[in-house]
Order: C-alpha cells, then sequence, then structure tokens
C-alpha cells in the first residue's frame, strides 16, 4: 500500500512544469521509492536532474509530455524523478552519490537499474538541436537504455 500512495507522489510532481523541481524534496528517499516502483513495473529510473530556473530542463520535459511518441516511450520504460540542483538546494550527497553528473551541465541524465544501481549517465547536449531536443536522439536515447536493451533475449548469438 505504501508503495501506491508514493508512485502518485512521484508521479504529481511530473505533471506540473512550472515546478518540476521541488526545492524541499528528501531527494535521497524519493529515488528509492522509485527504485521500488521501478522493480514493481518491470522499469528502470530515470533522473532529471536540473532546476525549475534551467530553461533546458524544462523544455525537455514540454518536449516530451507534448509528443506523443516520445511520452509513450517515456512511461513505457521508466519511472521519473526530477532531482533539483539549485542555490536553495543542490543536493550534494545525492550527485555524489551518482558521480557527479551534474558536470556535464542540465539537465543531465542518471539512469538507474531496478535496484538502483547507475547504469549511465546521459549529457543533454547529445540529444539537442538548434534551439531544442532532436527526437530521434531523444527516442534513441530511450531506446538504448530501456529494460529491453539490457534483455538478452533481443541479442540472438551467432552460430
Amino acid at each position: 500500500m505504501l508503495v501506491i500512495g508514493s508512485i502518485s507522489v512521484v508521479r504529481a510532481e511530473n505533471n506540473d512544469t512550472a515546478k518540476l523541481y521541488s526545492v524541499n524534496a528528501n531527494a535521497k528517499n524519493d529515488i528509492a521509492l522509485a527504485v521500488r516502483q521501478a522493480k514493481a513495473e518491470k522499469k528502470l529510473v530515470m533522473i532529471q536532474a536540473g532546476g525549475n530556473w534551467c530553461s533546458w530542463c524544462l523544455l525537455f520535459d514540454k518536449t516530451v509530455k507534448n509528443d506523443i511518441q516520445l511520452d509513450s516511450a517515456l512511461k513505457a520504460n521508466y519511472v521519473v524523478y526530477h532531482l533539483n540542483y539549485s542555490k536553495e538546494n543542490q543536493n550534494e550527497a545525492v550527485f555524489a552519490q551518482y558521480s557527479y553528473p551534474q558536470r556535464f551541465g542540465f539537465p543531465v541524465f542518471i539512469i538507474l537499474d531496478q535496484n538502483g544501481k547507475l547504469l549511465h549517465t546521459q549529457n543533454s547536449s547529445y540529444l539537442e538541436e538548434g534551439k531544442g531536443y532532436n527526437k530521434n536522439k531523444v527516442l534513441g536515447f530511450f531506446s538504448d537504455w530501456s529494460v529491453a536493451a539490457f534483455d538478452p533475449k533481443n541479442y540472438p548469438t551467432l552460430k
């Protein structure tokens, strides 16, 4: 029952683009809840690190939500958590735990497996094109770091 309640909290925060990032959230606990949810739903966790001050962070969220294909790919593969980085709360311990991904700028994407293990850190600049995000690059990122990408059944062996 606790997990079901936490699922609503994680998703509710993600629906408000103006306030994607909660300065006062307990990121460590929220990420633990997202990991449990991902395990239950057989998904991975995608942490989008940034802040409400970050125009590229808000643009990424808006781009994905406004494109049916991107939104579907995200929801099919990930439990999403928005990790705040701001002058009010830099979440230093959490960023240190994931090898300082803020070195890539914001947003930066952190992919965790169903046990909370770091699988990948994605520099968002590789997904950009012009003044926005390239849909095919974003889809490729979602696909390359999906649960299916780690399933050996998807890679037949040579005989």
